[in-house]
C-alpha cells in the first residue's frame, strides 16, 4: 500500500453556465515532504466549508486503481493524479476493503476513515460533464475522507501502514451504496448509524432512515 501522489489546490472562480462558482477541485501534485494539519494538507484550501473540510473531511483519498476505469469511461478527459479532487492518491486501499473507522499511518501522520465522498456538481464542472455525478454514483468508486488523528509530514512513495482495521465494520463501499439505496434494510441502516467513527451527518442520515423503516 503506497501513497502515489499528494495533491493540493487553492480556491478559484470558474464560470458555470453564466454563474461564477468558487471551487478548489483543481489539484496539483506536490513534490517533496508536505505537512498534514488537523484540518487539511498544507497548500490546500477548501472553498465552501459548509460542505467541505472540517475534522471529519480534512483529507480526501482516492484509489489510483480507479484511474484506469475512468480513462476507459472518459477517453477524452485529462486525468492526472488529483483529477477527482483528491488530496491523496493511494494504491492498495479500495473501498471494498477499507472500512469506516480504519486507522493508518503515512509518513509521520495518522488518519482515520470517516465517510465516503458524496459527489457534487463541482466534479461535473471540473470535467465538463453533466452526467458525471450519476456516473460516479453508479460506478461505486467514491474514494473516502479521513480525519487527521496525528499531524505529520507525508510524501509520494511513502508506505501506508495499517494501525487498526475496524471490526466488525462496514466498508466504504457498503456505506456508499446504502446511502443511495432507498430500499436499504433496517438492520443495515442501524449498523451504519451505530458506527461511531462515521461522520455525524452520515450517522444522522442513517438514523433518520432507520427510524422510518
Amino acid at each position: 500500500m503506497t501513497l502515489i501522489s499528494v495533491n493540493t489546490g487553492k480556491p478559484r472562480n470558474v464560470d458555470n453556465g453564466g454563474k461564477t462558482v468558487r471551487t478548489s477541485i483543481w489539484k496539483t501534485p506536490r513534490e517533496g515532504r508536505v505537512a498534514v494539519r488537523t484540518l487539511n494538507v498544507d497548500g490546500d484550501e477548501q472553498s465552501d466549508l459548509t460542505v467541505h473540510g472540517g475534522t471529519y473531511k480534512a483529507v480526501y483519498c482516492y484509489p489510483s486503481e480507479h484511474y484506469a476505469y475512468w480513462r476507459g469511461e472518459l477517453p477524452d478527459a485529462d486525468l492526472p493524479w488529483g483529477a477527482f479532487g483528491e488530496n491523496l492518491t493511494l494504491e492498495g486501499l479500495l473501498e471494498t476493503e477499507v472500512c469506516i473507522g480504519d486507522r493508518f499511518r503515512i509518513g509521520t501522520a495518522e488518519f482515520q476513515v470517516t465517510q465516503p465522498r458524496q459527489p457534487c456538481f463541482k466534479l461535473q464542472i471540473r470535467h465538463r460533464r453533466d452526467d458525471l455525478i450519476k456516473r460516479f454514483v453508479d460506478a461505486s468508486r467514491p474514494g473516502f475522507y479521513v480525519a487527521v488523528t496525528q499531524e505529520g509530514t507525508i510524501g509520494k512513495g511513502d508506505a501506508v501502514q495499517y494501525l487498526e482495521h475496524a471490526s466488525p465494520g462496514m466498508s466504504v463501499r457498503e456505506i456508499f451504496m446504502l446511502h443511495y439505496d432507498d430500499r436499504g434494510k433496517h438492520d443495515d441502516l442501524r449498523r451504519a448509524a451505530a458506527l461511531t467513527a462515521l461522520s455525524p451527518g452520515w450517522r444522522e442520515h442513517f438514523q433518520k432512515r432507520a427510524s422510518s423503516v
